[in-house]
């Protein structure tokens, strides 16, 4: 059971990227999926996460408008559209299972990504 990041990179101010989440040895839509990040020296923070089954969706105000989480369960992928990146998102990101209830923020569970690099510099 785990779940696998990709997608991540070196991006400019205002460019995009796309995270993606697989998940193996159980179906994405069976567990409610969040991504969080950690930047260099600061506390990890939940960015994002949908719910399940009911596909309920929160973010940080910090991403609302620019980026959105979706689920593409013939995929068995969760994913991160990131549009208009600032320096300020630069981080490692990581999927994580999390609290099926979603609408107050994104609770981690036991099962976590490795993480992807995600750098937004000019």
């Amino acid at each position: 059971v785990q779940l696998v990041e990709s997608g991540g990179g070196l991006v400019q101010p205002g460019g995009s990227l796309r995270l993606s989440c697989v998940a193996s040895g159980f179906t994405s839509d069976e567990y409610a999926i969040g991504w969080f990040r950690q930047a260099s020296g600061k506390e990890r923070e939940g960015v994002s996460c949908i719910g399940s089954p009911d596909g309920d969706i929160y973010y940080t105000e910090a991403v609302k408008g620019r980026f959105t989480i979706s689920r593409d369960a013939a995929k068995n992928t969760v994913y991160l559209q990131m549009n208009s990146l600032k320096p300020e998102d630069t981080a490692i990101y990581y999927c994580a299972t999390v609290h099926p209830i979603v609408l107050f923020g994104c609770k981690a569970l036991n099962i976590w990504g490795q993480g992807a690099q995600v750098t937004v510099s000019a």
